[in-house]
């Protein structure tokens, strides 16, 4: 009888399907990995624009805070122009993909200031982060609320 060396057909099959199972976990994985990554970078946004915008109040108690206008900037509806320069630069933008999918925020956060005391900020997670739920989310001179 003659000892043939090597491997069958049945045994590479098997150890392809493992592999191939394994970087599927791990791509898998690695996904999640990115959507929670993209949603800490938005409450970290937040906050930074927060913190700039309480800045901005402070040297300006005047006027407040800055009004909306419709150019460029943080949102795609509404923005600081360059009133926020000084406070923080640059500007963040939202990370993308935008993770509500729904084209509502155009991969921008959005910026609404009805008077000059108050203010909303609106950002979308994908996820539960930071004890704030996923979904479209609502910040203000207080604090991140759900909406």
């Amino acid at each position: 009888m003659k000892n043939k060396q090597g491997f069958t057909l049945i045994e590479l099959l098997v150890v392809i399907a493992i592999i191939g199972l394994l970087a599927t976990l791990s791509v898998v994985a690695l996904n999640n990995a990115r959507e929670r990554a993209r949603d800490s970078r938005r409450i970290s946004d937040i906050r930074q624009i927060q913190t700039a915008l309480e800045l901005y109040y402070n040297a300006n108690p005047t006027t407040g805070y800055p009004s909306e206008t419709t150019t460029g900037g943080v949102a795609a509806h509404t923005s600081f122009g360059t009133t926020l320069d000084n406070y923080i630069d640059p500007i963040p933008e939202n990370p993308s993909p935008d993770d509500c999918n729904d084209g509502t925020f155009g991969g921008e956060y959005l910026y609404f200031s009805n008077d000059s005391n108050s203010y909303t900020l609106e950002h979308c997670l994908g996820s539960d982060t930071g004890g704030i739920p996923a979904g479209i989310n609502t910040a203000n001179e207080m604090t991140i609320t759900t909406q």
